[in-house]
């Protein structure tokens, strides 16, 4: 467990992506929070792009499947990417 928790703190997420950025799901790591991640289309293999962020960093604005999402940013680090 504790390898899994220091992978997942070294592992970039879409918190950690810059505006214009963008990079592959490879995992969600909250299972409260993934069910509702993964009914907006954020799945494993899918592509994301950080789109914008609000003037003091949160909300931010995701495109996913040519949807525009908004997250919060502890939502946005639950989403780990390749």
């Amino acid at each position: 467990m504790h390898n899994r928790v220091q992978e997942s703190q070294q592992q970039k997420s879409v918190r950690d992506l810059k505006i214009g950025e963008s990079g592959e799901i490879s995992s969600l790591n909250d299972p409260e929070m993934a069910l509702k991640l993964l009914e907006m289309g954020c799945i494993p293999g899918a592509e994301v792009k950080l789109n914008s962020k609000a003037p003091f960093g949160d909300p931010v604005t995701i495109i996913v499947n040519d949807y525009t999402l908004s997250l919060r940013l502890d939502e946005a680090e639950t989403i780990l990417l390749k």
